[in-house]
């Protein structure tokens, strides 16, 4: 066994040494002796092929046992290329945690293991992440492995660069192998890996430009999180860029990554519909261009990177229709200078909700913000970056393995911590906005606004303003309880007075992403995949990021960062598949997952 010790690198190596002797030897006494009774291990398709967290040293053993026969753990070292093995606290807990390399017999691997004392001061694992990087003999083309393109001995008359970029785009008389649909971060993000991996790949969107996901929102949107958190894969962003991204900053980046990553994406085009055949393995997807015309496709797969949701959610409000000034979905508004001097109703305290509000008021327009139901509200500095620091310091690889290191249980304990730190810092905030009604709510548990968004797509507010005119009564504030009913000129309020409006924006969020599943692919593809998005009563995002039960489709959603470290897995899975490593599709119920 291990005896606690200063020097935080034997310890590890030593640690890595009995595991992997424990493996090879099928030893289970050895292995269970190696995890503390709390202990966790993720295990990200290195071992399982699937995104799966097991909890308890039971469990793991149990586990460990199913799997090792088939991938062959072994060569556990440090990785010199990484940060070294140090002692940090995560979780409010103090440990030693060392990023290590392996391999198994189809692949590669890096991982991070982080230790605890036991009873009589045993260092033993407390968490473990096993996760695939490469897959032998499919590695991605970069460095000395770069495409080799035209070599100094030209055909003059033959095809130039541009002429087969061209030719790749406009796929005549050839189908692609993969179709994304969606050309946001999430679509660029995946597409671009499995570029990397020598997989035809393409991407529509229904936007008439690349970037106009972000481009058309409205005018004064930048992104709530700092600029070191939000690169997209292989091209990191200038280091004069701003610390907070302007929409249409980030909207011609994307125009640039797309032409210097090379991938072929077609704008103006909708995906329409998509039936599987089984037989042969391939889908029949119909997507209409906005000049009418269709063009029906048939790939292996297609990965949906349409957002947590596309479809906007309007609520069954039946007193509105009575309402006779402009109704806007938040995804429609764009800019509040056209309500200059006239009155606005905003319905929805969300992100979007709050953002609206601050411009109608900056244009000049009266304004009242509606609150249907309780909304978590932090301001955007210090406390929403709280969760992002490690990404002040260290490499941006080093800081996506550790994000991708924390199993479910220890990350809400640290968003636990991490709500509590910004309820102090937020406290003059918070009780200004109390004073005047407006209801505050910190998450399932108190695990604070990441994981409202992880289990619903929003429900938070990162102040940048609104939340102080809210404060100071510079926006007006009502309880959506307290509206009898929708009239022509307004809203009836139940005191009797009326809360006159030119303008209603339902700032209300988005349908679950089924709902556009079911558009697409019809109720037998829905049923079969199931709830996407959330938790469930597993440990990882339902059908996120891996294969469904549906062979062929693949949903890819979330924030830049998000995308950028969970694209690596998704296209690391079809690769895999259209090397026929691994079967098309998963079963219908995984160990640890809903």
């Amino acid at each position: 066994m291990l005896d606690k010790t200063d020097d935080v690198s034997i310890a590890t190596e030593g640690w890595l040494a009995q595991f992997e002797s424990a493996l090879a030897t099928s030893d289970d006494a050895l292995l269970k002796s190696l995890f503390h009774s709390e202990s966790y291990w993720r295990d990200v398709l290195a071992l399982s092929w699937n995104l799966q967290t097991i909890n308890g040293a039971d469990a793991i053993i149990s586990e460990l046992q199913a799997r090792t026969i088939g991938a062959a753990p072994r060569a556990f070292r440090i990785d010199p290329d990484r940060a070294a093995p140090r002692r940090v606290i995560r979780a409010g807990t103090s440990t030693i945690e060392a990023i290590f390399r392996f391999e198994t017999d189809q692949g590669r691997g890096s991982g991070i293991l982080r230790l605890i004392p036991d009873v009589g001061s045993t260092l033993k694992a407390w968490t473990l992440l096993t996760a695939l990087d490469e897959l032998k003999g499919f590695e991605e083309q970069q460095g000395a492995s770069r495409p080799r393109g035209q070599s100094y001995s030209r055909d003059f008359r033959g095809p130039n660069w541009l002429d087969l970029r061209k030719a790749a785009a406009e796929y005549a008389g050839r189908e692609p192998d993969v179709l994304v649909v969606g050309g946001g971060q999430a679509g660029l993000s995946v597409a671009a890996r499995l570029k990397q991996l020598q997989i035809d790949t393409l991407i529509v969107d229904r936007e008439p430009r690349i970037g106009d996901n972000w481009r058309k929102r409205y005018h004064a949107l930048t992104l709530h999180n700092q600029v070191q958190v939000n690169h997209l894969p292989y091209m990191p962003f200038p280091p004069n860029w701003p610390v907070y991204i302007p929409k249409d900053k980030l909207a011609n980046w994307f125009e640039a990554y797309v032409e210097a990553m090379e991938l072929n994406y077609w704008t103006g085009t909708e995906f329409e519909s998509g039936t599987y055949d089984e037989a042969q393995g391939r889908w029949s997807v119909v997507l209409r261009k906005t000049d009418g015309s269709t063009r029906t496709m048939h790939p292996r797969q297609v990965v949906m990177a349409t957002g947590v949701s596309g479809i906007p959610n309007l609520p069954d409000i039946p007193s509105l229709k009575a309402f006779t000034g402009t109704i806007q979905h938040s995804s429609q508004y764009e800019d509040g200078e056209a309500w200059k001097g006239k009155k606005a109703v905003v319905i929805g305290t969300g992100n979007s909700g709050h953002d609206i509000a601050q411009d109608l008021h900056a244009s000049g327009a009266g304004v009242t913000l509606i609150q249907r139901s309780p909304t978590l509200i932090t301001n955007i500095e210090p406390s929403a970056q709280l969760a992002y620091a490690a990404y002040n310091e260290g490499t941006l690889e080093d800081n996506d393995l550790i994000a991708t290191s924390m199993p479910l249980v220890l990350a809400k304990r640290s968003h636990v911590m991490l709500t509590e730190q910004s309820k102090k810092f937020d406290q003059p905030l918070l009780e200004g906005l109390e004073r005047v009604g407006f209801k505050l709510d910190f998450g399932d548990g108190g695990t604070g606004w990441q994981f409202k968004y992880l289990s619903r797509g929003g429900g938070y507010y990162f102040n940048v303003g609104c939340s102080d005119l809210v404060a100071r009564g510079e926006i007006a504030l009502k309880q959506f309880s307290d509206i009898e009913a929708f009239v022509a000129g307004g809203a009836r309020m139940k005191s009797g007075e009326t809360l006159a409006a030119d303008l209603i924006v339902l700032a209300t969020g988005y349908k679950p992403q089924e709902y556009l599943v079911r558009k697409l692919f019809g109720d037998g593809v829905t049923q079969r995949v199931g709830p996407i998005w959330g938790f469930g009563d597993g440990q990882e995002l339902r059908n996120m990021y891996t294969r469904t039960t549906q062979p062929g489709l693949w949903f890819i959603a979330g924030s830049l960062a998000q995308c950028r470290i969970n694209s690596k897995y998704l296209a690391l899975q079809i690769k895999a598949i259209e090397e026929g490593l691994l079967p098309a599709a998963r079963e219908r119920r995984l160990y640890g997952s809903s």
